[in-house]
C-alpha cells in the first residue's frame, strides 16, 4: 500500500478498496493521508498484512488489484520485518511473487484485472530483467496478459542516486505495468 496514493484516488473515485501493507509506518502514512474531507461513500479499509496470505479475503471477490511491489532488494523498505520482500535477492524475490501471483488469482473475480507496476535492475553492471521474471510468476498463476504498458521516467528525483550506483552503461528509464486477466 505504501503511502496510500491508490487508496487516496480512489476514495475520490468513490471506490471501496482495502489496501495491505507489511509495514507498520506505511498504514500510518496510509491513515494520516487518508485523512481529508471527501463526500464519498466509499469504504476505505487498511489492514497489516503479507500479500502471501490473504487469508481474510474470499475467493473469487475482488474486482481489481493495483500493486507496485519493490525491485527485490535494490531499495529496503524495512529493517527487517519478517516477510517483507524488499530484502530478499533477485531468486527468492520471484519466489515469493510467484506465491503472491497465486494469492492474487484466488481472490480475484473471473474476467477481472490485475496491474503490476515494476521495472528492472542492475546487478554487477548487468541488467536483471525483473519485470519479466515477475511477469512469468503471473502467467504460470494462470493469468493472462491484457496488456504490457512501458512507462517512461525522465528527471525522476533519484536519478543521480542511480547514475553513480552500478552503472556502466546507460541508465534504466523505464518501468512496466503489466496488465493480466484472470480467465477462469
Amino acid at each position: 500500500m505504501g503511502s496510500g496514493t491508490t487508496l487516496v484516488e480512489a476514495r475520490l473515485l468513490n471506490r471501496n478498496a482495502i489496501g495491505i501493507d507489511i509495514n507498520g509506518e506505511a498504514l500510518s502514512i496510509s491513515k494520516k493521508n487518508l485523512e481529508f474531507s471527501c463526500n464519498t461513500g466509499s469504504k476505505i479499509f487498511i489492514r497489516k498484512g503479507n500479500a502471501i496470505d490473504l487469508h481474510f479475503i474470499s475467493n473469487d471477490s475482488i474486482d481489481f488489484i493495483c500493486t507496485h511491489p519493490p525491485y527485490a532488494n535494490i531499495i529496503r523498505y524495512s529493517a527487517g520485518i519478517d516477510g517483507d520482500i524488499s530484502l530478499l535477492e533477485v531468486d527468492e524475490f520471484v519466489e515469493e511473487m510467484q506465491k503472491i501471483a497465486k494469492e492474487s488469482y484466488r481472490i480475484l473475480k473471473t474476467g477481472k484485472i490485475c496491474a503490476i507496476m515494476i521495472g528492472d535492475m542492475r546487478k554487477h553492471g548487468r541488467v536483471v530483467p525483473l519485470g519479466f521474471r515477475l511477469m512469468e510468476c503471473f502467467l504460470k498463476a494462470g493469468f493472462v496478459n491484457k496488456e504490457i504498458i512501458i512507462k517512461e521516467q525522465h528527471n525522476c528525483r533519484s536519478t543521480a542516486c542511480w547514475e553513480k550506483r552500478d552503472n556502466d552503461f546507460l541508465l534504466l528509464a523505464h518501468e512496466y505495468i503489466f496488465v493480466f486477466q484472470k480467465t477462469g
